[in-house]
């Protein structure tokens, strides 16, 4: 039967009471049966046959572009009969209200919302690979995510253990997830699902704005600080190679991983000039050397290979996260340091030195390679200090 007939028709059509629904026949053309709600927003119904339910679907005629969208509703069969009509007349309403405000008219899943806000971060894409994209909520449309889809995910997120590296025979080495990790892992989903509230993909963020709201309970492994006598006493106690890529640490804001992926040709000893192109930040940067950093990175580069890693092991093998744990574990040991030291506490100490010399949070977010804000977050407060003792000097 042609469309437009039938809802011309649809004045006619009553789809409110379980009786009307149940006189209706399935069309061999399977055309639903249409109910006008308002002036171009139709509710319609999609009788079955051999006892099933149903199908409840919408359409919407969008008078601005000529185009007439059309959404499958499902059969509402977890709610009485007598219920489904004004269930899916709400849901309908919802969707026409999301047209009318500029949305998309096609519905994507969670996983395709997180390859697009992945398109080119590395970081991204490798977290999704870990927490979403193996999870029954990347097959949920982001259109019809509610905040229990995201709970129930974030719960097992909470309950999984944490991938930290893989040993030199590719067996996995866990450990529990701390709230810490688990709020890093919320932070890509969190974009990802913004990004698509921004593309007209979902009507609000009710789903997730309190659901993947950040925990106040994270560990203070980035809260401990090593002042300069703590650092060269933890060096003292490191193994040569481990030694000089902790002292990397302690003369660049760098985060370990990327320390670790530096190799010789990123280094321009001409121009006293690092980049560093691999990083959680994505895009690559430059940042300018001189002193002992120029002096100690001249010589990692010494007779180096352009690909030769930068910072190696005594083997000439490049740095994984696994492999300097240990020994930074027992070097902090025996210097007498607290027992939550890691690699991670040297870029937190050297940051935080950087701060409190007065070194701009600009300048301090691009050399570390992060956004400004996280730079106030963590380190704005070293700032009132300083701030304190420039307001003594107004005294006349």
């Amino acid at each position: 039967m042609d469309t437009q007939k039938t809802l011309r028709k649809a004045r006619a059509i009553d789809l409110h009471t379980v009786e009307s629904r149940d006189k209706l026949r399935p069309r061999a053309s399977k055309e639903p049966y249409w109910q006008k709600l308002s002036s171009g927003r139709y509710l319609g119904f999609r009788p079955s046959s051999g006892g099933r339910l149903g199908t409840w679907l919408a359409r919407f005629n969008d008078v601005d572009t000529g185009k007439k969208p059309c959404r499958t509703l499902g059969d509402f069969g977890t709610v009485p009969a007598s219920k489904r009509f004004d269930m899916a007349k709400r849901e309908a309403e919802a969707w026409f209200d999301h047209l009318s405000g500029g949305g998309a008219t096609e519905s994507i899943s969670v996983r395709q919302a997180c390859e697009r806000y992945a398109d080119g971060n590395t970081e991204a894409s490798g977290r999704f690979a870990r927490t979403v994209y193996g999870d029954p909520i990347a097959r949920v449309l982001v259109s019809k995510l509610t905040r229990t889809h995201v709970q129930n995910w974030r719960k097992r997120l909470e309950e999984s253990p944490a991938l930290v590296a893989k040993n030199p025979k590719g067996k996995p080495i866990y450990r529990t997830r701390s709230p810490a990790t688990v709020n890093r892992d919320m932070v890509p989903l969190r974009a990802a699902l913004n990004l698509a509230l921004d593309h007209g993909d979902a009507l609000n963020d009710q789903a997730w704005r309190v659901a993947l709201r950040p925990t106040k309970k994270a560990d203070g492994r980035r809260n401990i600080y090593l002042d300069k006598a703590q650092r060269r006493a933890l060096l003292e106690y490191l193994p040569d190679d481990v030694r000089a890529f902790a002292r990397g640490l302690c003369l660049l804001p760098l985060r370990p991983g990327a320390l670790a992926a530096l190799v010789a040709g990123d280094f321009d000893a001409r121009r006293s000039e690092l980049v560093i192109g691999r990083d959680k930040a994505g895009e690559g940067r430059a940042i300018l050397v001189e002193g002992e950093t120029l002096t100690m990175l001249k010589a990692q580069a010494r007779h180096k290979l352009p690909a030769a890693p930068l910072f190696a092991r005594a083997d000439g093998v490049a740095w994984k996260a696994y492999m300097w744990k240990d020994a930074i574990k027992a070097a902090a040991k025996k210097a007498k340091l607290p027992a939550d030291v890691v690699a991670y506490t040297l870029r937190h100490s050297t940051i935080t030195d950087l701060v409190q010399a007065g070194l701009d949070l600009l300048t301090v977010a691009q050399v570390s390679g992060t956004s400004v804000a996280m730079i106030e977050k963590h380190y704005g407060h070293l700032q009132r200090n300083r701030a304190a003792q420039a307001l003594a000097g107004l005294a006349l």
